[in-house]
């Protein structure tokens, strides 16, 4: 396979999984507004650093307010990973390796960056926002399953399994460390319903309530969210999880040596480290620690796999 091939659908399944996941926490913020107690208003801003955005958000000056943080992460065509540019770029990458997957795929993305674009504006309101929302996750869900349920077993289907499950990865870490720490204030987190509140808002980003209720604890607490969220095998948002996948697919490509070392190291700081027992610090410190070991795995990956970088391109 050439190495520009496998770089586009690796970013491919990548732009489409970071879409879905941009929809759902926008979703759930939205609904956690609306379960707050009287008085008490969640914030937004930390949706900006959840998506590592930052840089990008501060580039304009602007309020931190509903209005502009779901603006800038659903419709802002200057943020490279709002929802409407990720789809925009994994149809540009789709385009170019049109021969190579079905042609379904081709039609079901087209489709769905269609939808976004025609409907952003609706997704912008409040009235508007959960049918938007719900028709970029249900659309990024059906482009998954197609790929699962059609695609040629080959390379190719192996960089877009990595590339889908690499994102997820990084993405749960991102939500874990910014929704533990910045969703309400230190003082009012004394509550225990708002530690609930704020633990099941974890859960939720992740789609991972109902799993959580059914195979964990009837209780939500700080400690068996983050284990289930970090090393339940069998869910498949948790860190684990999607490392395990990962591994899996680089275990079928050519020389893969080198991206192997990289995710089995990642894969042996999670087993080294009691996730459940860390303090606020240590957890954020543990998640860049993996946060550096997931740009690591991709550098590793782009070196072996994908052509050098043209000297003046920007980074994905």
């Amino acid at each position: 396979m050439l190495s520009r091939v496998a770089e586009n659908i690796y970013w491919l399944a990548r732009y489409v999984e970071r879409a879905e996941n941009t929809a759902r926490l926008v979703r759930v913020n939205s609904h956690l507004v609306l379960d707050t107690p009287s008085g008490i208003t969640p914030g937004w801003e930390p949706l900006v650093d959840i998506t590592g955005l930052r840089y990008y958000w501060s580039a304009v000056e602007r309020e931190a307010n509903e209005r502009n943080v779901v603006r800038f992460l659903i419709g802002d065509t200057n943020n490279p990973g709002s929802i409407l540019r990720s789809l925009a770029a994994a149809r540009e990458n789709c385009r170019t390796v049109r021969e190579i997957l079905p042609r379904s795929a081709w039609e079901g993305l087209n489709e769905l960056y269609l939808f976004a674009k025609e409907n952003v504006q609706s997704g912008l309101t409040k009235g508007g926002r959960d049918h938007f929302l719900d028709g970029i996750i249900t659309g990024s869900q059906q482009l998954t399953g197609l790929f699962g349920s059609v695609m040629y077993r080959d390379e190719a289907w192996e960089f877009a399994r990595i590339g889908r499950n690499l994102e997820r990865a990084d993405m749960t870490t991102r939500i874990i460390d910014v929704r533990s720490t910045d969703l309400f204030a230190d003082d009012l987190l004394e509550s225990r319903s708002l530690d609930t509140l704020q633990w099941i808002s974890v859960l939720r980003s992740l789609s991972g309530y109902q799993a959580y209720r059914r195979h964990v604890a009837i209780r939500v607490s700080r400690s068996e969210v983050l284990d289930f969220l970090f090393r339940h095998s069998m869910f498949p948002r948790s860190f684990m999880h999607c490392l395990d996948a990962v591994d899996e697919g680089i275990g079928e490509l050519a020389n893969n040596g080198r991206a192997l070392r990289s995710i089995r190291s990642l894969k042996r700081k999670l087993n080294r480290t009691d996730v459940a027992s860390l303090n606020q610090k240590g957890l954020h410190d543990f998640i860049d620690d993996l946060q550096r070991g997931i740009i690591t795995l991709h550098s590793s990956m782009a070196k072996t796999y994908f052509p050098p970088p043209l000297p003046m391109e920007e980074a994905s």
